[in-house]
């Protein structure tokens, strides 16, 4: 271990020896390997890490340039920064696995829609977001404007009409920090968030135009874009639970060098995914890493790590261990 390092990576280089707990020090080290070379990493959050807070941590690690493009649901996107301004009016329900069909319908006549342990308010979050959101679309839509939905999430989040409802540390948020640095994203299925049934809602209601919105198509070709210009050292994949937000970005390689026959692409420098699905055939997300490079996403030699546990738990500790803690 390096005198650099913190308690925490201490503890982990010390007692993570086996099985699944070396994985999170091999992975963490990798990480850290693929930084110090020059190369650059996507990381791709799935599943409720914005509800889980993650930016507590994740935040400091975009500060720090430690990720340099994100891809993530469009829940993910929008969950962080209802953290941000409804904290206080979220509630924990620790019991939440002896609710009965009964109580969680009493939940949604509160307003309270449950993640697992915890109920995001939906006037308080939901609404407060659309209510300043709506503005900044049909804005844009009046200057014939069109933006990537974190783009709109950036716009909003620096013209400061938030500022009001903050009710954590702004160092806290991930997509505050993200926004500091006009950081590169994709949001795959942006559709099916709350943000994105809304502004579904809009259209359908004739007030704003689809177009107004960029989409997943475009998506793809901004990250083509990006991922040529910026694979000269290599570019690393950590993958953050399963799902599109995963699915979605490693795809990149396969259509630049297939489908564009761009053949001088070279193959993600790094793969990581801490998923708790069972691996199994047929299961995108239980897939095993070998099995990406028959689809041309890995190379032979692209190291690979999977960590099979909660990712609420593992996420945190690697980026502990990264920022030297």
């Amino acid at each position: 271990m390096t005198n650099s390092k913190g308690s925490i990576s201490q503890f982990m280089e010390h007692y993570y020896l086996h099985f699944n707990a070396a994985a999170v020090v091999d992975a963490a080290k990798g990480y850290e390997k693929q930084l110090s070379k020059g190369s650059k990493m996507l990381v791709s959050l799935a599943g409720a890490m914005s509800t889980a807070e993650l930016g507590k941590i994740f935040a400091e690690i975009i500060r720090q340039d430690k990720v340099q493009i994100i891809s993530c649901t469009g829940a993910n996107l929008e969950e962080d920064i209802m953290n941000l301004v409804a904290h206080s009016h979220y509630k924990r329900i620790p019991e939440y696995r002896d609710l009965t069909p009964q109580q969680e319908w009493d939940l949604l006549e509160k307003g309270l829609n449950r993640v697992t342990d915890t109920c995001i308010p939906e006037e308080e979050a939901f609404r407060r977001l659309q209510q300043h959101i709506v503005k900044i679309w049909k804005n844009a839509e009046a200057k014939g404007e069109r933006y990537f939905p974190h783009e709109f999430m950036y716009k909003m989040l620096l013209s400061g009409v938030l500022e009001e409802y903050y009710e954590i540390d702004l160092k806290d948020s991930w997509m505050y920090a993200a926004a500091e640095k006009n950081l590169p994203m994709v949001v795959p299925g942006w559709e099916d968030s709350t943000m994105g049934n809304i502004f579904a809602s809009y259209v359908i209601k004739g007030e704003l135009k689809a177009s107004t919105m960029k989409s997943g198509i475009e998506y793809m070709a901004f990250l083509a874009d990006w991922y040529s210009d910026n694979s000269e050292n290599g570019i690393g994949f950590f993958q953050i639970g399963g799902g599109i937000a995963g699915d979605f970005p490693i795809c990149v390689v396969p259509m630049l060098y297939q489908d564009l026959e761009r053949t001088d692409t070279p193959f993600w420098s790094y793969f990581c995914q801490i998923s708790d699905s069972t691996t199994s055939y047929g299961s995108y997300s239980g897939a095993v890493p070998n099995e990406k490079i028959t689809w041309g996403k890995l190379g032979i030699d692209t190291p690979k790590y999977i960590i099979e546990s909660d990712a609420t738990i593992v996420a945190p500790l690697i980026f502990a261990y990264l920022l030297n803690m």
